[in-house]
C-alpha cells in the first residue's frame, strides 16, 4: 500500500511543501514572499470583464492593478464587458500564458481580493490528511531533494532503464528507454518496464507542475493495451477530476490529457534557458548561510558570490538577520560564476 508524508519547511522569503510518495517526492510547493496572492492557486476575488472574444468563448478578467486573467464560457452563459463576476483562480499563470479563472456568479465593486488561495501546510494537509507534518532540518532536505529532481530530465526506472521528460510549448514529451534492464525473456522485461513507466511517469509530472498533453513513447511493440490502459488510469487517479487517456496507438506511444493547475517549477525555479534564476540561486545562499549559523552558534560568517546574485539575496539579508543575528556579510565578485556561492566563517 502506498504511503504518502508531508514536510513544511518556513524557510525565508519562501515557504516550500513537500509530499513523498513511497520515500519519493511526488510534489513540490513552493510560495515565495513577493508572489501576488491574487494569482495563487483557490484565490477568490471580485473581477471585472474587460473584453471578450465570442469566436473562442473566453473572457479576459481585470483582476486589479494590472493583472488579468481568463474565463472560459459557453454561448448561453456569455458574460457582459464590464460586469463585475465572483470568480476563483483554477490555474495558475504560466510563461506567456494568464491565470485561468471559474466564475461562481455576479459580484459588485471594484477588483479585489476577497479570500486568500489556503496556504501550503493547509494544502499539504488536502493532498495527505492523514499524515503527520514534519518541519524542521528533515524537511529543508526533502524540500532540497524534491527541487533537484524536479528539474532532471533523465530519471530512473526501477529494475533498469530512465525516463526522460522534456515540456515544449505544444505538449510534455515522455521517452521510456529500457536500457540496462536484464532478463531472457525480452517480452516480459518490456511490459515491466512500460508498466514502471507510467507510475513513475505520473509522479514525475506531479512533482514538476506538468499538465496539458502528454506524449508517452512507450518501449517495445505489441502492448498489451488493456494492461497499460488499466495501470495509466490507476497511476494518473491522484490527478483527477480532469484526466483523460487515451489508448495505446499504433505507433506505440499512449497520450493523455491533464488537468493544468499550478505553474510548472521549470518556470518557477528557472529562466526561460532553463538556468537557474537570480531569485533560487539566492534562495540556495541564504539556505546555506542559515544552515552555518546553526553549525556555528555565534561565528560571523561571510557568503562570496556573483554580483547579480548578491543583489538578489539583499532583499532577504534583512530576513534572515532576524533568524540568525547581523552576523553574515555578503561579498560581491565579479569573477564568480553566477550559480557558484562560498559560505564559510569570515
Amino acid at each position: 500500500m502506498s504511503e504518502r508524508r508531508i514536510y513544511l519547511d518556513r524557510g525565508v522569503g519562501e515557504t516550500r511543501g513537500v509530499v513523498t510518495l513511497d520515500g519519493r517526492p511526488e510534489r513540490l510547493l513552493i510560495r515565495r514572499d513577493d508572489d501576488d496572492p491574487r494569482l495563487a492557486l483557490g484565490a477568490r476575488l471580485v473581477a471585472r470583464v474587460a473584453s471578450l472574444e465570442p469566436a473562442l468563448g473566453t473572457a479576459f478578467l481585470d483582476l486589479g492593478g494590472g493583472v488579468e486573467a481568463v474565463l472560459a464560457f459557453r454561448p448561453d452563459a456569455r458574460p457582459v464587458r464590464g460586469q463585475a463576476l465572483e470568480i476563483e483562480i483554477r490555474g495558475e499563470p504560466r510563461r506567456g500564458k494568464l491565470a485561468v479563472a471559474r466564475a461562481f456568479g455576479p459580484a459588485e465593486g471594484a477588483p479585489r481580493l476577497t479570500a486568500q488561495a489556503p496556504d501550503i501546510a493547509a494544502e499539504l494537509h488536502i493532498l495527505a490528511p492523514d499524515a503527520r507534518m514534519v518541519e524542521g532540518r528533515r524537511a529543508i532536505e526533502e524540500a532540497d531533494a524534491a527541487e533537484a529532481e524536479a528539474l532532471e530530465v533523465l530519471h530512473a526506472l526501477p529494475g533498469g532503464g530512465t525516463l526522460a521528460i522534456e515540456p515544449t510549448r505544444a505538449l510534455t514529451a515522455i521517452d521510456v528507454d529500457l536500457g540496462e534492464r536484464k532478463g531472457a525473456d525480452a517480452k516480459r522485461m518490456t511490459r515491466q518496464a512500460n508498466l514502471a513507466a507510467l507510475g513513475v511517469a505520473a509522479r514525475l509530472l506531479r512533482l514538476k507542475g506538468l499538465g496539458g498533453i502528454v506524449v508517452i513513447d512507450l518501449v517495445g511493440r505489441g502492448h498489451d493495451g488493456n494492461a497499460l490502459l488499466a495501470a495509466a488510469r490507476a497511476a494518473f487517479a491522484p490527478d483527477n477530476p480532469g484526466v483523460s487517456i487515451g489508448p495505446v496507438g499504433r505507433f506505440g506511444t499512449m497520450e493523455l490529457s491533464l488537468p493544468r493547475r499550478s505553474q510548472p517549477l521549470l518556470e518557477r525555479l528557472c529562466r526561460p534557458d532553463g538556468a537557474p534564476s537570480d531569485r533560487t540561486v539566492a534562495q540556495r545562499l541564504i539556505r546555506r548561510l542559515q544552515a552555518e549559523g546553526a553549525a556555528q552558534p555565534g561565528a560571523r560568517l561571510a557568503a562570496t558570490c556573483a554580483p547579480v546574485i548578491a543583489s538578489a539575496v539583499a532583499s532577504l539579508a534583512e530576513l534572515l538577520s532576524q533568524r540568525i543575528g547581523a552576523r553574515f556579510i555578503v561579498r560581491s565578485d565579479p569573477a564568480r560564476p553566477r550559480e557558484q556561492f562560498d559560505v564559510g566563517a569570515a
